[in-house]
Formats: C-alpha cells, sequence, structure tokens
C-alpha cells in the first residue's frame, strides 16, 4: 500500500528540510526518475516553500538507459558532449543544492556486458570529476530513495507486487525515522547528534590506526591520515556554513585513511551491487595499502574490473564504523542499494577520500590533499565488512589501544557516549 499523501509531503519537507537544508534564495537541481514524477513535485514545492529561487529537474530512465547500453557504441557512450560540459560548469558556477531521489532497479543493466559498463564509466567519470572536486564541500546536497516496484520485486522476490513495495515503504519509513503521527525533524536533530557526539569522541583519542578482527578471517590493519577529522551525519556548506544530512538514511562515523597505507585481509558480510551485477561472498586483501588480490564466489570479473578502474581505485578512501543495531541491518535483508546498505553495518570503500576531513581540506586542490594521504579515485565504491563478531581496536601513536568495537558494536565502556 502507498503511504498516504500527508506522509509522503513529510518525507519530501523532510528530505529539503533537514537532509538538503534549502535556504532562502538557493537554486536546486533535482535528480529523479520520469516515473517517479508526484513525488519529484512534492519535493519541488517543499524547496520553493523552503524558499528556493528555482528548481530544476534531472529525470532518468532505466529503461533508455538499457537501450543505450544495448544499442549504442562504447565509444559514443564514453564521449562527453558540449551541452553536457557547459551544464557541469553551469554547476560549479552557481553551486546549486542538489537533491537526488534514487529508485532505480537494481537490475536494469542486468547482461549488459561489464567491460563496457566499467570502461565507459572510466571515460565519463575522468571527464566530470575535475567539476565534481571544484564543487566538493562548497554545496549542500542529499541522496533519498524512493521505493519503485522493480526495486521491491527485488528485495522481496516471493511476494506480490504490492505486497513487496508495502514491505520496502516500511522498511525506508522505519529507516529514515518517520511514522504518520512522529515529528521526524526532531528525531533526526537527536539522531544526528548522537552521531555527532560519536565522532567528537573519536577526534579525542587521537588514534593513529585502526586494527581489524573477526572469525570469518578479516585480519586488517589501516593508517590514518594525521590530524584527520572523523565526521558524521552533518555536514557544513564551506561557502555559507549550513548544515546538511547528505545520506537519508544514515548511521556511520567515518573518515578516510591513509592512502596506501593498510595490510590484511577484509572478508565482506553482504553482497555489493555494482552496475546492476552483484559481486557476492568476496574478500580483498591488501599489501603496503593496495589490493593485490580479491576472491569472489560470484562478479569475480567485475570485483577485478572494480580494482583496476584507476591507478587509486585499489586503495582505501574510507573507512566507517556503524553498529549492527542499525535500524537498516534490523530490517533484515539486502537492499542492493548502497545507500541503505552501507549503513547496516561499518564498510569501507575503495576509491576517493574526503577532503572535508582534513584541517582546511575544503579549500585545498586535490594534489594538495593528496600529498597529506588522501586517495583520489574516479569510483568511490563501499562494501560491508561489520560481522557480529567484528573487533575495531583504535592505536595510539604511542602504542597504547582502546577498543572501539566488540562484536560488531560499540566497545561497552562506551556504550553510554
Amino acid at each position: 500500500m502507498k503511504p498516504s499523501k500527508a506522509l509522503l509531503e513529510k518525507y519530501a519537507r523532510l528530505i529539503v528540510e533537514v537532509g538538503a537544508n534549502v535556504q532562502s534564495g538557493q537554486t536546486v537541481r533535482l535528480y529523479a526518475a520520469v516515473n517517479e514524477h508526484e513525488f519529484a513535485c512534492l519535493v519541488a514545492e517543499a524547496c520553493y516553500k523552503a524558499g528556493a529561487k528555482r528548481v530544476s529537474m534531472e529525470w532518468s530512465c532505466d529503461t533508455k538507459s538499457r537501450l543505450d547500453y544495448t544499442y549504442a557504441e562504447e565509444a559514443v557512450l564514453s564521449e562527453t558532449s558540449d551541452w553536457e560540459k557547459a551544464k557541469l560548469q553551469q554547476m560549479v558556477d552557481d553551486l546549486p543544492v542538489r537533491i537526488y531521489i534514487e529508485s532505480d532497479d537494481p537490475d536494469a543493466l542486468a547482461g549488459i556486458d561489464p567491460k563496457k559498463l566499467s570502461n565507459v564509466m572510466r571515460a565519463r567519470s575522468a571527464i566530470v570529476k575535475p567539476y565534481r572536486n571544484a564543487i566538493e564541500g562548497k554545496h549542500q546536497w542529499v541522496i533519498a530513495a524512493l521505493p519503485s516496484p522493480k526495486w521491491a520485486m527485488k528485495c522481496f522476490p516471493d511476494l506480490s507486487e504490492e505486497e513487496a513495495m508495502e514491505r520496502l515503504w516500511d522498511a525506508v519509513l522505519k529507516t529514515v525515522r518517520i511514522t504518520e503521527s512522529n515529528d521526524p525533524v526532531a528525531l533526526w536533530k537527536a539522531h544526528t547528534d548522537s552521531i555527532s557526539a560519536r565522532a567528537a569522541w573519536l577526534n579525542q583519542q587521537g588514534f593513529s590506526s585502526l586494527a581489524y578482527r573477526s572469525s570469518n578471517g578479516t585480519n586488517f590493519t589501516v593508517e590514518l591520515i594525521p590530524g584527520a577529522s572523523w565526521e558524521g551525519a552533518r555536514e557544513a556548506n564551506g561557502e555559507n556554513g549550513v548544515f546538511f544530512v547528505p545520506n537519508m538514511p544514515t548511521e556511520e562515523v567515518f573518515t578516510s585513511p591513509y592512502a596506501g597505507r593498510c595490510e590484511g585481509k577484509l572478508v565482506a558480510v553482504k553482497p555489493l551491487s555494482w552496475n546492476s551485477q552483484l559481486i557476492d561472498k568476496f574478500s580483498i586483501t591488501f599489501e603496503r595499502g593496495r589490493a593485490v588480490a580479491c576472491s569472489a564466489e560470484q562478479g569475480q570479473e567485475l570485483l577485478e574490473q572494480m580494482l583496476h578502474m584507476d591507478e587509486s581505485s585499489c586503495m582505501l578512501g574510507e573507512v566507517a564504523l556503524v553498529p549492527k543495531e542499525s535500524p537498516v541491518n534490523q530490517c533484515g535483508f539486502l537492499f542492493y542499494n548502497t545507500l541503505f546498505d552501507e549503513n547496516a553495518c561499518c564498510h569501507v570503500a575503495l576509491g576517493m577520500g574526503f577532503k572535508e576531513v582534513l584541517p582546511g581540506g575544503q579549500d585545498m586542490t586535490m594534489a594538495e590533499a593528496q600529498k597529506l594521504g588522501l586517495n583520489d579515485s574516479v569510483i568511490h565504491v563501499d562494501f560491508m565488512i561489520g560481522a557480529d563478531d567484528l573487533s575495531v581496536i583504535g592505536i595510539r601513536p604511542d602504542g597504547s589501544c582502546l577498543p572501539i568495537f566488540e562484536n560488531g558494536t560499540w566497545a561497552s565502556s562506551l556504550a553510554d557516549r
């Protein structure tokens, strides 16, 4: 059953007022699928009511994307036209608030040649990346989700479409803390305050590295960038100081590790959906900071392609702590959507790191950030390593240690923090 219009309007307002935190006089770029135009218009109206000067719509269509990859040549798909570059430059000039409403079919590109997908992504990402770097830390943005029938049936293939949609809607609303009668804005303030407090505590500890252990074979250590901060939930627009919540839902506290300084093996605890292809039951082994071996029962070739998207895609750009009690994890199923699945348990990300975790990072060039240890890549792909018995130990420069995670959640000594 589809939620009531009142509930959908409440969700739209939450996305706009808490997620994007649209301010009076700002322009907004709203990205949504063509079949979700009704909800997109609710979000657009919420933007205008928040004071937006102009709301532009960017439409997508899974069916059209599949037709492109089925019939168009790889070289053609890899091109970025002048008008696309002009639109990217306009984004750099205007610094609009960007709102993404995800509702994609996880299988939209299933069966398409993974090499073709990877090559097109690599080519287009190389063009887009300078524009993306130019706006990083200088605008507000948020990603939220809207259930669609194909996404719901992917998650619940044994149910009818109506039942599957109801289950997925229930899960989405639960994870973004919305009910018919509550005040989600107040709940989100308490939630983001709690995550920010965890990040502040981690920043006080001065850890120089982390050690991960679990019985599934994860045995891994990673060095942290000196002075880099732990962040979580809220971010600040470096241009105007406005706080926003870029991911809804969000449960993580994260930082960027020192690129090229990690050792050991990480074992994934959930499948990874990437480019409509599934990578499952996989592990990655790192030596001297780079992935040197990987193994997957499903998607081995795709995993290898991911690790070779560019020279730095085999290194880490993020480590994130998420307790197994996360509402996303408690839903008990795979969402086939990274926005949700990364917020189920602890994870790491291959590829690009976050300049904003560095002191003064928002004003740095990427080259300057790289000199301090930040990874730079055309990809940023999260995968989940939060086993139920995962332990994470924080190690300080003097060698002293402190448990951060025990049995997949915050250590008992930190439970009340």
